[in-house]
């Protein structure tokens, strides 16, 4: 099994730009023999606010049809975020894209402050697929700040929690922390993508990485580049590589 965490640098609110991106990782990680692929918070679009509704996706949005298509192609479960408008609600949201053309949304449960001003949070749309019989579960940045959350994936079984987050150099240390006592104390491997650019005029800390379920770091990206981290699981020993981009 081989997961594949992008980091990237998204252009503000310039969504074409930013899907190029994501074509060119996909096709990267499936070259690379990746069976997944996450992206950041809202990957599409850059982290926004105050714009989200603007640039906001519908739930059958035509935008991601060519990522159902290189899902379909490469035989790669895709996970992509952005704003989504869901009976006129609005979510930070991230479509689950798997090979056989089904899409689901997972939408972020516990905001940050200042993000209820123009999104809701929902328990409702908590999808788990499985990719190769283990079981994936899905959090969205300030959704790793609660302890309940990962405490949830594991009590439905969750083998793998993968977490899509914009956090910037001052909060890394604080994700990294937590999110390796949550592989540790859940006994879940633990896969996180950030951005290594600047979003919403805020600086990012990339640092993308991967812990194994006795809470091991087996790899991560630095604070800068752009790319793929690439973990590789052989019996129940994970290896890991980096792709610049």
């Amino acid at each position: 099994m081989i997961l594949a965490a992008a980091q990237t640098k998204p252009k503000r609110g310039n969504i074409a730009s930013n899907l190029l991106d994501h074509y060119k990782l996909i096709e990267l990680a499936a070259q690379n023999g990746a069976q997944l692929i996450a992206f950041p918070e809202m990957s599409i679009t850059g982290y926004e606010r105050e714009n989200a509704r603007d640039l906001a996706f519908a739930e059958d949005d035509y935008r991601i049809d060519h990522l159902k298509d290189l899902a379909t192609d490469y035989n790669i479960t895709i996970i992509a975020g952005a704003p989504i408008l869901i009976e006129d609600q609005l979510f930070i949201g991230e479509f689950i894209i798997a090979p056989s053309d089904s899409v689901s949304i997972y939408t972020k449960q516990f905001l940050h402050e200042g993000e209820d001003q123009y999104f809701q949070s929902s328990f409702d749309n908590n999808p788990m697929i499985e990719v190769e019989n283990e079981k994936i579960s899905f959090a969205i940045c300030a959704d790793i700040d609660n302890p309940k959350h990962p405490e949830n994936a594991s009590e439905n079984n969750a083998d793998i929690y993968i977490a899509s987050i914009f956090f910037s150099p001052n909060g890394i240390p604080n994700a990294y922390r937590d999110l390796q006592q949550y592989a540790q104390k859940n006994k879940m491997n633990v896969l996180m993508s950030n951005f290594s650019g600047e979003s919403w005029g805020s600086p990012s800390a990339g640092q993308s990485a991967f812990w194994n379920n006795k809470g091991e770091l087996i790899g991560q990206m630095n604070d800068s580049d752009s790319g793929l981290l690439l973990v590789e699981k052989q019996n129940d020993t994970w290896t890991s590589k980096l792709l610049n981009f």
